[in-house]
Order: structure tokens, then sequence, then C-alpha cells
């Protein structure tokens, strides 16, 4: 696998950045990403954790998601809050999955992520619209750990 810094190129993450605010603009949902090399737990632990350090979890109406990536492991895991869960069925996320899986196994990652957070951002605009003064709780960047 590629190491963290070649994962994605500069022109790639601004790309992602960019599918983000798109997506954004559609619902009040939060989404980030967060890459790293390897992660040395059980992914979703790992996910969780970074969930909590990216402060995902003080979203006003708790509708952040996460999608995380250990490169070396070759896995991801995409992660809602407590307000999403509540609110959708127990498939919801399989959509974002298959977009995802699709393009990483054929290791397109940029198409990978921006699909996955385009599908995100569509299916979380019907449970939490974009509404007038809905303001940007959390940056869009993509982390690394």
């Amino acid at each position: 696998m590629p190491h963290i810094e070649d994962f994605l190129t500069t022109k790639e993450e601004q790309e992602i950045v960019e599918a983000i605010r798109i997506a954004e603009s559609k619902t009040s949902g939060e989404i980030r990403v967060h890459i790293e090399q390897e992660c040395n737990i059980d992914v979703y632990e790992r996910a969780l954790d970074v969930f909590h350090i990216l402060k995902m979890d003080n979203t006003r109406q708790q509708n952040g998601v996460l999608i995380y990536v250990a490169v070396n492991n070759k896995a991801f895991v995409i992660f809602g809050d407590q307000g999403i869960n509540n609110s959708v069925g127990a498939n919801f996320w399989n959509s974002t999955r298959d977009k995802i899986a699709s393009q990483f196994k054929v290791g397109d990652f940029k198409q990978g992520l921006i699909d996955g957070i385009m599908e995100a951002g569509k299916v979380l605009s019907k449970y939490f619209p974009w509404e007038h003064g809905d303001t940007n709780e959390l940056d869009n960047t993509i982390s690394k750990g």
C-alpha cells in the first residue's frame, strides 16, 4: 500500500474537500475524512477514538459522519453519530460503504472517497436537510494520523 503521504495527491485532497463542501451544502450533517498509515487496534475502535478526538460528537444535531481509512490495513470504517443512528435503519450506511469499496478495490482511492462522501451527503439530506442558518460546525479538511 502507498505511504500515507502518497495515498492522495494534494490535488486529489482538494477535490475530496470540495466534495465534502458540496455534500454538506444539502444537509446539516457534518462529514470528515481521516487517513492513517496503520491501525494497531480494531479499526472500528480506532474510528470511534478518532471521532471523539476530532470532536465530531459535538455537533448540535449529533449528525457527524467520519470516513476513517487505515491504509496498510486496507480497511475503512464509516462512523455516524448518535443522532443519525437514532433516525435511520440498520442498513443506512450500506450504500455509502458499497460506493467506497467498489472504487477502493480497483485502487481509485480518491474516487472512492468522493463517491462515499456524495452518497453520505445525499442520504443525510433526507434525514437532516440543510436549512437556512445552518453553519459548518466542523472543518472540511482531511485529517491524518
